[in-house]
């Protein structure tokens, strides 16, 4: 991929204020694009403009937006590409997640997931889809999760939330595919994200188990999960879509493998 791969592309990213959001940010910034990044909280915002000034990226927009306002975050959408006359690029990262036993789950709680992370991605890949479809050409990649293809105790709505979003993205893409139009899906897997060095930082074992369960042995970075969305989003991954890449480091495949250990034969 050139180093302005992105230029003269318009792009707008869902929760854009931190994490994989501005590490996918500032990659974009950098390789040319300008970048609208949405968030809900102003003064994160502001640091995340910041950020991408200080990396050397193209100044950014900063959109202060709650995904879960749906008319909002349509109509913003639209206005985006109104302003700048053109949408190359969406991506869906907002999320929200609830880790507790699905008996203490109220339905509340299960909603808002399921507004963020299922409503939201319909409403803003309908939306950009509309405005690519007239342009015969764009990209979208929504932001999925490991947590969809495992068992994992205690984050119900937030795996099946992230399940619907990835199988939502694959069949819109075959719908999108006769306009030039391409959608995939990002699979990520543990990564270090400032929660987690907070988390890590109260207990420092939690690292340790963490890459312990890792086949690559360590978390990935924001960066590098930022280079997995760039690549789908770019001309040199033309021929992909209705697909999940999946950055995990090996987790779900040694997760879902079977423990053989192999006679002495087979290991001389």
């Amino acid at each position: 991929m050139s180093k302005l791969a992105f230029e003269d592309r318009v792009a707008m990213i869902t929760g854009g204020s931190d994490g994989i959001g501005l590490a996918t940010a500032i990659r974009l910034a950098t390789q040319g694009a300008t970048v609208v990044i949405c968030g809900r909280r102003a003064e994160m915002l502001e640091k995340a403009r910041d950020a991408v000034a200080a990396a050397g990226g193209r100044p950014v927009e900063t959109l202060q937006l709650d995904v879960a306002d749906l008319d909002r975050l349509s109509a913003s959408i639209e206005d985006v590409a109104e302003r700048y006359g053109r949408l190359d690029h969406f991506v869906g990262n907002a999320f929200a997640a609830t880790f507790k036993p699905t008996v203490s789950m109220t339905i509340e709680e299960w909603r808002r997931v399921f507004t963020v992370n299922v409503d939201a991605t319909f409403v803003g890949t309908s939306a950009a889809l509309k405005i690519m479809y007239r342009q015969r050409r764009g990209s979208i990649v929504n932001v999925g999760s490991q947590a969809s293809k495992l068992g994992m105790p205690y984050l119900s709505a937030y795996a099946a939330s992230k399940a619907a979003l990835s199988h939502y993205s694959t069949v819109v893409a075959m719908e999108a595919a006769e306009y030039g139009v391409r959608v995939n899906t990002i699979v990520p897997g543990s990564t270090h994200t400032a929660n987690h060095a907070a988390r890590e930082a109260a207990d420092p074992t939690l690292a340790a188990a963490a890459a312990a369960e890792i086949p690559l042995g360590r978390e990935g970075s924001t960066d590098e999960i930022a280079a997995a969305i760039a690549f789908l989003l770019s001309d040199d991954a033309g021929f992909i879509t209705g697909t999940e890449l999946i950055a995990d480091g090996g987790y779900i495949p040694i997760k879902r493998s079977v423990s053989v250990t192999p006679d002495r034969e087979a290991r001389t």
